[in-house]
């Protein structure tokens, strides 16, 4: 395999906070991808900043209630084949990574100068090329002095969802909309706002206005899957007297910031990617054939293994049966038991033994 020296002339100021970046990547063969492939993309991007720069590594994995960086799913034409997502060799797709800090911006420009030329996600390789930004280079203190707005358009361009006691809430409701910006605002900004004050000012300011919108199920992180949304809405926002204008400003500051820190949870695993404007052009971001049969049996067995652990406290139950479905699900679907312990960072025994005990408890059942 031949290595071709990436030469890219990328700059951003010391200073920036706030970043996104997007990459090509062209499969060197038609190939097959399992459909929780964004877990491997995960955890790749993550070892390439451990390689280069351990001390941030170890930040981004073990020391942030809030992730500084939002990396997207493949982008482009994909396909279902045999249950898993077809690529093919001729076909270009796209990846983004957004920074939310400025060590990670920071560390993005180093890398971007020194990209290696190939990603494999399992038994697919693709090489990387055409680096370029997608998100302007910005710092928070630039991002206060966005224009007011009273109209606001988001696009959702994957599934994207929130977690509501113990459960996904699949609907673009303001509150939660900008619950999710402030969370990385007030982790990232040094800028922190009273929460509540400003989440009862967006009940009693903001409202839905039009959306296009579908329910989608998908599959993110390391186990048990997801209904989403994706489409667009429009929001209003009441125009506010000059003494009540600071949130009527961070509304907008925050709105802008929605594109580099995305929406709902699971966004370092390509969900929430979101856009300003109404441009319904998400239809590439549908989840494949596949990924919807496996999210579908996912949630099946969860619910079924959970009624069978009523004895269990609740979270422990949850996590139980949403183990044991994601693990039975993809064996079902032909993926390797190696490669399922992988992704769940579950010893490869014991993945073996709890697919021995789903399927005999799915007899049972």
């Amino acid at each position: 395999m031949t290595h071709i020296p990436q030469t890219v002339n990328l700059k951003w100021p010391k200073s920036t906070e706030l970043l996104g970046l997007k990459l090509t990547l062209k499969p060197e063969e038609d190939s097959l991808l399992l459909p929780k492939y964004s877990v491997g993309l995960h955890a790749w991007f993550l070892d390439q900043v451990r390689e280069s720069n351990p001390d941030l590594s170890e930040v981004m994995h073990d020391n942030q209630t809030e992730k500084n960086f939002t990396l997207s799913r493949l982008q482009g034409s994909l396909t279902s084949k045999r249950s898993k997502i077809f690529v093919q060799a001729n076909q270009s797709y796209q990846i983004s990574i957004t920074a939310l800090s400025q060590p990670l911006a920071t560390w993005l420009g180093t890398w971007v100068k020194n990209l290696p030329d190939h990603l494999q996600l399992f038994d697919t390789v693709f090489c990387i090329s055409d680096p370029g930004i997608e998100l302007a280079p910005l710092t928070y203190s630039k991002l206060t002095k966005t224009p007011l707005m009273d109209k606001l358009a988001l696009n959702f361009l994957s599934p994207t969802s929130f977690r509501s006691r113990g459960h996904h809430l699949p609907l673009p409701i303001p509150r939660n909309l900008f619950h999710s910006y402030l969370r990385r605002w007030n982790t990232f900004s040094n800028q922190e706002v009273n929460m509540e004050n400003f989440l009862d000012w967006v009940d009693d300011n903001v409202f839905l206005l039009r959306h296009q919108l579908s329910s989608v199920k998908t599959v993110a992180g390391k186990r048990g899957s997801i209904t989403g949304f994706i489409g667009t809405i429009e929001l209003g926002c009441l125009k506010q007297p000059p003494e009540k204008s600071e949130f009527a400003k961070l509304f907008s500051t925050l709105a802008n910031l929605a594109p580099y820190c995305g929406t709902g949870h699971k966004t370092a695993f390509g969900l929430g990617v979101t856009r300003i404007g109404w441009e319904p052009h998400w239809q590439d971001h549908i989840p494949t054939h596949s990924e919807l049969l496996l999210s579908e049996r996912i949630d099946e067995l969860t619910h079924l293994f959970r009624s069978q652990r009523k004895r269990q406290g609740k979270e422990r139950a949850l996590h139980t049966a949403q183990t044991w479905a994601t693990i039975l699900a993809r064996r079902e679907m032909g993926h390797a038991l190696s490669d399922i312990a992988d992704d769940l960072e579950i010893p490869y025994l014991t993945v073996k033994t709890y697919c021995k005990l789903a399927r005999r408890a799915y007899k049972n059942g």
